[in-house]
């Protein structure tokens, strides 16, 4: 287990990598991916039960991640490689040709870590849930794990999961939201009007536990709750900046997208610690 210390060191070096690997590649997704950061740190250094040693795509015997919102590749392999799933040097290969870090998480090459690809949004729940009821089938008591985007919420195999996790009752599923409140086309509440992500949640039949998601106190005590076994899909709604941690990314949609150019990234670097040494 990690100090609240230590997790902040990990995730400002996530931070530090998010952006140097967008800037490498010349495209990607900082926004999503600097928001959601302390998310998967806690995640994977103090919530998950998992072993990189041991990790097969099956996740038998261990919990499981699915990265519902694909676009937010370079936050999720950031984490995976400062983990120990596979080496921290290899994040200097985001989107090159042959490379194991595509721009969306993919199985083809093997890339440890990754259960399935993500590609069209709203699939990751879907495929979380399926495993959530896979373990249930095996008495697996594993917990799996999936994160969403807001706006990512719009889509309708979202609901579709909705209802099919709060039927089968997969009390050892636990979902999660990224709710920094942009999308690629500007604020979610303009384009989509999703209003109260919670009530509708609880109308589904989930459990709903509202956190900050830039206070690990705050998400850790989120997990705890999550934990609770009483027959109920749980959501965890994570309230966030985009862009967090960049002062001129923050709570814009314009950096959902688009790589920082060289002088941007010297400005971004400068507010962001280097802690475990950059790849």
């Amino acid at each position: 287990m990690k100090t609240i210390q230590e997790l902040s060191d990990i995730a400002a070096q996530v931070r530090r990598d998010i952006v140097r690997m967008v800037s490498a590649a010349g495209s990607g997704h900082p926004g999503g991916s600097l928001s959601s950061t302390d998310i998967l740190t806690a995640l994977y250094f103090n919530v998950m039960e998992h072993d990189p040693a041991s990790w097969t795509r099956s996740c038998s015997g261990q919990d499981a991640f699915f990265l519902s919102a694909g676009h937010l590749a370079p936050v999720y392999y950031s984490v995976l490689a400062r983990a120990g799933y596979f080496p921290v040097a290899e994040l200097a290969t985001l989107r090159r040709f042959g490379s194991r870090l595509q721009g969306h998480p993919s199985t083809v090459d093997g890339l440890p870590g990754v259960p399935r690809p993500s590609g069209s949004l709203g699939q990751g729940l879907a495929a979380a849930a399926g495993l959530a009821l896979g373990k249930k089938m095996d008495e697996d008591p594993h917990t799996v794990y999936a994160l969403c985007g807001d706006g990512e919420s719009e889509e309708g195999e979202i609901w579709e999961t909705a209802m099919f996790a709060a039927n089968h009752r997969l009390d050892n599923l636990v979902a999660m939201t990224d709710c920094n409140h942009q999308q690629i086309d500007g604020r979610v509440e303009d384009v989509a009007g999703l209003d109260n992500l919670s009530d509708k949640w609880l109308a589904f039949g989930w459990d709903v536990i509202c956190a900050d998601g830039h206070d690990f106190e705050s998400v850790l005590d989120a997990f705890k709750l999550a934990h609770k076994r009483n027959g109920k899909p749980k959501m965890i709604l994570f309230e966030t900046v985009m862009g967090k941690g960049v002062d001129f990314m923050e709570g814009t949609h314009e950096w959902h997208g688009k790589a920082p150019d060289a002088e941007l990234v010297r400005r971004a670097l400068a507010q962001l610690s280097s802690t475990l040494e950059d790849f």
